[in-house]
């Protein structure tokens, strides 16, 4: 984004104005999910820097009044802070690059005189306008208060926030991360494939009772991984805010642990197709099954016996340790996040 924006930024404002971006990068963890103390650490950070503006980007959903956050407008600090969660999780670089682009060129467009604290009746063009909801906070509410606030409101919004929480914790890295299970699924499904009762079972269940034993194997890998590793957050307060972060968070972690375990789930089912195709004896399996084996039987029993392992996925994911399940859960700054967050609970305890 630092590459592309000098030029794009130039290429909008004109009047031959220059841009110069510098990109600094620094783990916020610990007692930052309130926006009012984001804007203090980020002023104090650029008070020691010669910078006109401040962009401050953050992964961290964040929530102020009720509302779930998308971007504060500080104009007489020269600061906005963005959260990216409510962007979504695609199409994430563009939508990003272009909030940035607004909301400096918001910030470096002078006021009108006369003009009150906080352009009240600005309105920026898209990204913002138009899909999110706009607010603007009562100058009363402190000097670190925005001078134009947007949020995302509505179940759509909500979705929105979610899916960008479970692209930051990137699923796809759930299943090169969990080794010891998939090797424990891997074996159980090769077991199963030349077992005869176990074809014997998948010709004579219907696709209802096929789809209710994968809804259950994959809600028992998705909740042994969970509980297993701690992974379900607790909040230690009790404020509708806090509460709605934790519904935000735990949400997040069942749809990424969801997504890696059904890729995994699915990779099941063609490893174990192509393994039945190169295994099994037609005049075998017709002795003991009293029936010719057919393209219909390869897919039923290699989707019944994916269900098979994907349970003794389950029991082999015990083998892992607690932060192996949650490095390839999370992303590296939220497991930051999350351990700072149970040292302060523990502390809190303790206390």
């Amino acid at each position: 984004m630092a590459r592309v924006l000098p030029a794009r930024l130039a290429a909008k404002f004109g009047q031959g104005r220059r841009f110069d971006v510098d990109v600094v990068s620094e783990p916020f963890t610990s007692g930052s999910k309130d926006p009012f103390e984001l804007v203090r650490r980020i002023r104090d950070r650029a008070s020691a820097e010669n910078w006109d503006v401040v962009v401050a980007l953050t992964d961290l959903p964040l929530h102020a009044d009720g509302h779930t956050l998308v971007i504060d407008l500080h104009h007489a600090y020269g600061l906005a802070l963005l959260s990216l969660p409510p962007l979504g999780g695609f199409r994430l670089q563009t939508r990003a690059r272009r909030a940035v682009e607004e909301a400096v060129l918001g910030l470096v467009n002078p006021q009108p005189r006369g003009a009150e604290r906080g352009p009240r009746r600005q309105r920026l063009p898209a990204p913002f306008a138009g899909r999110f909801t706009s607010i603007h906070p009562d100058p009363a509410g402190g000097e670190d208060a925005a001078d134009l606030r947007y949020v995302v409101s509505g179940r759509r919004g909500s979705l929105r926030v979610l899916a960008g929480m479970v692209r930051a914790n990137r699923p796809w890295r759930l299943v090169p991360g969990l080794s010891k299970a998939l090797a424990a699924a891997l074996a159980t499904g090769a077991v199963a494939t030349v077992n005869s009762t176990v074809w014997s079972l998948a010709q004579s269940l219907s696709t209802h009772r096929l789809v209710i034993a994968t809804i259950g194997s994959l809600a028992t890998m998705i909740g042994w991984l969970i509980v297993d590793a701690q992974l379900w957050h607790r909040s230690s307060k009790s404020s509708p805010e806090a509460r709605q972060r934790a519904r935000l968070y735990n949400t997040s972690t069942i749809v990424t642990v969801g997504i890696g375990v059904v890729v995994c789930y699915f990779g099941l089912m063609v490893i174990n197709f192509v393994w039945a195709l190169f295994i099994l004896n037609d005049r075998v399996f017709a002795s003991l099954t009293r029936s010719p084996l057919d393209a219909a039987d390869y897919v039923t029993l290699a989707w019944f016996v994916a269900s098979v392992a994907t349970v003794g996925g389950a029991l082999g994911s015990g083998l892992e340790s607690d932060e192996a399940i949650r490095a390839a859960a999370y992303s590296k700054r939220e497991q930051e996040r999350r351990r700072s967050l149970e040292s302060d609970h523990d502390d809190e305890r303790a206390i």
